[in-house]
């Protein structure tokens, strides 16, 4: 460990004070408040914020709860991870931006080796004693066509010159200063139990800094806010990591046993720390399976393209590294019919003759539709030709089911049992209602072998749930599907009351033949009367009145109503515009302009009636 300076023993010894004044949710929060949220600069409003503090010594608790929102969920950062940041930035000398944290190991180091294989660029890595398990050099380069040199090396004063990036991992005992040597562009730090660390060092890196970021935001998380706290207080102490330990393997088999109670499913499921993560598992799973069993085949990714954005985001910069891999939009919302778009595009990829595989949400999102199951899976079950008439390759359904994951569609014979598919839910919303953001997969009888592979880039990417969010998991699965049932009774009260009381208004919900089949989401979409004599200026009008309803909801009822993209929290109601938060980074023409609501087991519902009625009398 390197010595301390006064200045930053200033800054540890500040950081010491915000830790002890820390808002309570800095600890608990997954999601983020957009009435305070500016998505471009998320982290450095919040960091020039927290530094303004900083001069002036303050770090009372009411000053550091109206630091602005940083990043979003915990995928992008969080206020201890920005915290963790800004101290090791000063320590080190380098930006806040420099200096980022994942709770993977391996996932700084493939986006590095991603950033560089886009480029062209050569990569060399660096160890001294052996790589980490988990790294599987053979698939990492051959599934992920990541190119890159090892060197083992006790004494880094005899590292050789290298035309390209260094990548130095250390192990590491405590949270500290490091030793920045120039010829070193990435050190990247492994503490125990609580992920990994990396310092981008030198100069001219922007570039790098917003890819490694991206990384974090789409395929993995920042270090979780509990495993910041230990970081930064060993930081601030200077004692060795330390966590609290938990039973993990015994929260598991619980969770594991939850997961196929409520999914009626009997093979392996999987649990990641945020239902990203896990779409990436399954992604580079189901890659890795088409290059072994069908090399030199194309790849086809089906995603409809105004589905969540952090899946349509994904699913293209995977496609974006790998050569022979497409994603194709599968029309699916407002008004086009998934089962005819399928049987269109399933029939375009049988005659190239290529590996088919389809992302698809149900209830779609925002509107909130349900497909003929029964035509789906007649769809998905057809065999094809291929243009020279040998048997097409049968496609994989990849079922994103976080609206409704109490709906059985893969065990016994249930829809989809007979063909080769696959269902994932993100855990920060029903799963643990809201109290962390680990997500699970389940596959069919028809893809224990995917799930292998699935398993196997989990680990790789060091992606799986941690020892809180098994336990978090562990005591919130099990009530799951009561709170389902009783958020969708109030979600129905109040669409029934919108119907009453703003018959001009459009609502995208379930019918009440959908729900008594077990489709009973608590979200629905509500697409507003407006006027004007243009579609512009009724598309203006329209999203002007979004803001004034979702406004005065959140201002009447602060305690409960929020800003904010999730759904399937213990307490409250949420609202947002898809288009500039879940779709934010989708095609602008794909884009859904409209309200949507999403309500708990738990709130005032007469209050939330009542601020409604309001807001229509006020339209005249």
């Amino acid at each position: 460990m390197n010595a301390y300076s006064m200045a930053d023993m200033n800054v540890l010894e500040y950081s010491k004070g915000v830790l002890a004044n820390r808002p309570e949710d800095w600890l608990s929060l997954t999601t983020h408040r957009l009435d305070i949220y500016d998505e471009k600069a998320a982290k450095s409003q919040f960091l020039q914020e927290l530094e303004r503090l900083f001069e002036k010594n303050e770090y009372d608790t009411s000053a550091l709860s109206a630091l602005p929102t940083a990043y979003d969920y915990i995928r992008l950062g969080h206020p201890l991870s920005c915290l963790l940041e800004w101290a090791l930035g000063h320590i080190n000398a380098l930006p806040a931006e420099n200096v980022i944290s994942f709770q993977s190991k391996s996932a700084p180091i493939l986006a590095i080796l991603r950033k560089n294989a886009l480029a062209n660029t050569a990569t060399r890595i660096v160890y001294k004693a052996a790589l980490p398990s988990f790294f599987k050099v053979d698939v990492i380069r051959n599934v992920y066509a990541y190119s890159f040199e090892l060197l083992q090396l006790e004494n880094l004063d005899h590292l050789p010159a290298f035309n390209g990036s260094t990548i130095f991992i250390s192990q590491e005992e405590s949270v500290s200063k490091t030793s920045l040597m120039p010829q070193i562009d990435f050190y990247v730090g492994f503490y125990a139990e609580l992920g990994s660390i990396v310092l981008i060092n030198g100069e001219g890196k922007a570039d790098f800094i917003r890819e490694i970021q991206h990384v974090r935001r789409r395929e993995t998380i920042a270090m979780t806010p509990i495993h910041c706290l230990v970081a930064l207080n060993s930081l601030v102490d200077g004692a060795p990591l330390s966590d609290e330990i938990r039973s993990r393997e015994l929260n598991k088999t619980l969770v594991l046993k939850s997961i196929h109670e409520i999914t009626g499913t009997h093979s392996k499921a999987l649990v990641a720390s945020s239902g990203l993560s896990m779409q990436y598992a399954i992604m580079m799973g189901l890659i890795h399976d088409a290059i072994e069993k069908h090399p030199g085949k194309a790849i086809k990714i089906l995603v409809p393209p105004n589905c969540y954005g952090g899946t349509n985001d994904q699913a293209r910069r995977v496609a974006a590294c790998l050569h022979g891999v497409e994603v194709l939009d599968l029309a699916v919302d407002g008004g086009k019919d998934m089962v005819q778009s399928l049987a269109l595009i399933l029939e375009q990829i049988a005659q190239e003759d290529a590996v088919p595989y389809i992302i698809a949400e149900i209830p779609t999102n925002p509107r909130v539709e349900v497909p003929d199951l029964l035509k789906l899976r007649e769809v998905l079950l057809k065999e094809r030709k291929t243009a020279s008439g040998s048997l097409a390759i049968d496609p994989v359904f990849i079922l994103d089911q976080t609206f409704c994951p109490n709906v059985h569609f893969l065990g016994g014979n249930e829809i989809l049992s007979g063909l080769r598919a696959l269902s994932y839910v993100s855990g920060s919303k029903f799963p643990s209602g809201g109290k962390c953001t680990a997500g699970y997969c389940v596959g069919n009888t028809k893809t224990d072998d995917l799930m292998r592979k699935i398993e196997l880039h989990l680990q790789l990417c060091d992606n799986e749930a941690t020892a809180l969010q098994m336990e978090i998991l562990a005591k919130q699965l099990p009530s799951m599907n009561q709170r389902i049932a009783d958020a969708y009774a109030n979600t129905r009260e109040f669409v029934n009351f919108i119907n009453a009381s703003l018959p001009a208004a459009k609502i995208n919900f379930v019918s009440e033949d959908l729900a008594s089949k077990g489709f009973t989401p608590s979200v629905f979409s509500l697409d507003l009367p407006t006027q004007g004599n243009t579609h512009e200026e009724r598309e203006a009008y329209k999203r002007a009145l979004n803001h004034k309803l979702i406004t005065m909801m959140i201002s009447s009822i602060p305690n409960e109503s929020k800003y904010c993209v999730s759904y399937g929290q213990l307490k409250g109601c949420y609202w947002t515009i898809p288009a500039t938060s879940t779709q934010g980074t989708t095609k602008e023409d794909d884009k859904d302009y409209i309200a949507r609501v999403a309500f708990s087991p738990d709130l005032d519902l007469e209050l939330h009636k009542k601020v409604f009625l309001k807001f229509v009398q006020e339209l005249g």
